[in-house]
């Protein structure tokens, strides 16, 4: 929560010009505390719908602790499902136009598996472009993951993705670049996990006058905003991963192999297992390479045996805790009124700055 410039001492001026949320009384008077209603739009295959509500689950709820807040799972009903999820999604998922009658404070897209080589024509295209319409009028802020990124910058800047020559996957070191209020209280120099095949580059969001905010030498852009500053926030890392979720992503591309379904055994990710944690899956790989039933070792992948590490979890907890922590100063009470008398939705965040 941000601080109240209740005298004129002038280290809340400097505070505010590093980037740090400081209110002049009028504006906190207008405070009250309540509650936040965060969308999340749900494109994730079947296998990762569950554990993707739990990753943002956590990222949210690992946030400030004096407003409460409530989220609204939906998805696109165009994306196909097995009985399962859609049974999932049935019982526990919101329709589209509840949530949009509803109203929302701030939204969250999730990422996607892509099946086809262009964007406009997966499933999700249509509804997601219909949503990012309606987000841009009556949602304070979107926060888009990795493919959601691409697809929103490819909707509202035209800017097309450029496939890399291998998987970018694995845990990358990155550096903040900017004072922007969204990285205020994160560590400069942190880790971040990537897993994409295709990358939007920095000269592409420069192009469209985003703001950069994080990025790395390995890995490219990880944190970007609209040129207003705040309207839609872009991530093409993965801030929601949990500990083992690289660990799982690449029992799955082992699992692939065992299976026949590609032909090279897979590499490691980039920095994410430690020696110890090689060690025995480098032995699995010997057992592997010597047997002539490959898909029988499936159920002897050694995965209880590895210690997975989180190195990233409260970079991405600062950030969400500054995007919520914004949200919350310049919405309305009343949700589908996301911004208050006075406030430029081109410039929102000169509301907390007192010069709007």
């Amino acid at each position: 929560m941000p601080l109240v410039a209740n005298t004129q001492l002038p280290s809340f001026s400097r505070y505010r010009a590093e980037g740090g949320e400081v209110l002049t009384p009028r504006r906190a008077q207008d405070q009250s505390i309540r509650e936040l209603h965060i969308g999340l739009f749900n494109m994730m295959p079947d296998a990762a719908l569950e554990p993707t509500e739990r990753q943002f689950l956590r990222l949210v709820g690992g946030c400030n602790r004096i407003a409460q807040f409530y989220v609204y799972p939906f998805t696109a009903r165009k994306i196909p499902r097995g009985d399962k999820a859609r049974r999932h999604i049935d019982q526990y998922y919101f329709q589209t136009e509840d949530i949009e009658a509803l109203g929302l404070d701030a939204l969250i897209l999730s990422g996607a598996n892509p099946v086809h080589l262009r964007l406009v024509d997966e499933a999700f295209w249509e509804p997601l472009c219909s949503l990012l319409d309606w987000a841009r009028i009556n949602v304070t802020s979107t926060l888009c993951a990795c493919l959601a990124t691409h697809a929103a910058l490819l909707y509202f800047h035209g800017i097309e993705r450029q496939p890399l020559s291998s998987k970018r996957w694995g845990v990358y070191r990155h550096e903040t670049k900017s004072g922007h209020p969204l990285v205020q209280g994160a560590n400069t120099r942190f880790d971040v996990p990537h897993s994409r095949w295709n990358e939007i580059y920095p000269e592409q969001m420069n192009s469209a006058n985003l703001n950069i905010l994080m990025e790395s030498d390995e890995a490219g852009v990880h944190l970007a905003t609209s040129e207003d500053g705040f309207r839609f926030v872009y991530f093409q890392g993965h801030p929601e991963y949990d500990h083992n979720s690289l660990l799982k992503e690449y029992k799955r591309e082992v699992v692939r192999y065992l299976n026949g379904e590609i032909k090279d055994y897979p590499p490691y990710p980039n920095s994410y297992f430690l020696e110890d944690a090689k060690n025995v899956l480098q032995e699995f790989q010997d057992k592997v390479m010597k047997s002539s039933d490959k898909p029988s070792l499936v159920d002897q992948f050694p995965e209880r045996e590895i210690q997975a590490h989180n190195t990233w979890g409260d970079t991405g907890k600062v950030v969400v805790n500054n995007w919520l922590g914004t949200i919350y100063q310049i919405t309305h009470q009343d949700r589908g009124k996301p911004f208050m008398d006075g406030i430029d939705p081109a410039n929102p965040l000169a509301y907390l700055t007192g010069d709007k």
